[in-house]
């Protein structure tokens, strides 16, 4: 098969599966945070250099406040874990979307893991956290005024590669591939320039549930939705 160069997830279903087994909803996303392991691991040794998934948007502080607080917990110690997975597998993480309203510890934790797996040459894997599309649109626009304003950048030097390079995901080639898991069928707010060209794949899997066979299929499809456009992204 010919392997997408970036595959973007949504990660959906953790509360759902957790309480079709009588759990309580945290229980889904310590079982999601260990399927994203599996699957950064299962990605690289497919041969996928980039992975990026969708772990908390700036729409989920409106969850109930013990929900996100429970996140937040399991957010910290992901960090940890992340670090050692990342030295143990030379993955360069990098985590896109507004860190200003994370707490102080969590903001540290995070620039300490992308400062240690900078140069890492494995997986570059991104983690979408107070992330939402625009959002990060927003947040570039502002940048661009203000250079404006303060006269290095004229309105009509405004280019798709400069707000491209303005974005969180500067550097980070387009995704090919999306992959959204539990039957849900829309991008809820997911690096919306980013997905201008993006095939997208929908599985009932819950991501809890989603294992590397899942990964394979939602590759094939990719596979088989390139060959009908002729190796060719639709214009």
């Amino acid at each position: 098969m010919k392997m997408p160069r970036h595959v973007a997830i949504i990660l959906d279903g953790n509360g759902r599966w957790a309480k079709a087994k009588g759990m309580p909803r945290n229980y889904g996303h310590v079982q999601g945070a260990k399927t994203v392991e599996n699957i950064c691991e299962t990605a690289w040794k497919m041969g996928i250099p980039y992975l990026t998934v969708y772990a908390f948007s700036t729409e989920n502080w409106s969850r109930p406040q013990d929900e996100v607080d429970a996140l937040m917990k399991l957010l910290r110690n992901y960090m940890k874990t992340c670090l050692k997975t990342a030295e143990k597998n030379h993955m360069c993480v990098r985590v896109l979307g507004d860190k200003s309203r994370l707490d102080e510890d969590i903001r540290s934790r995070i620039l300490q893991l992308e400062e240690a797996t900078r140069n890492n040459d494995g997986l570059h894997f991104q983690i979408a956290i107070n992330y939402g599309g625009r959002d990060e649109i927003v947040r570039a626009a502002k940048k661009m005024a203000e250079e404006v304003n303060a006269g290095r950048l004229r309105p009509e030097d405004i280019t798709e590669d400069r707000i491209s390079n303005l974005l969180d995901t500067a550097g980070i080639p387009e995704p090919d591939l999306l992959i959204r898991t539990c039957n849900e069928q829309r991008i809820s707010n997911f690096l919306l320039w980013q997905l201008a060209y993006t095939e997208f794949y929908f599985t009932p899997v819950p991501w809890p549930d989603f294992t590397r066979e899942e990964l394979v299929k939602a590759v094939e499809a990719y596979n088989h939705r390139d060959r009908k456009l002729g190796g060719l992204k639709e214009e």
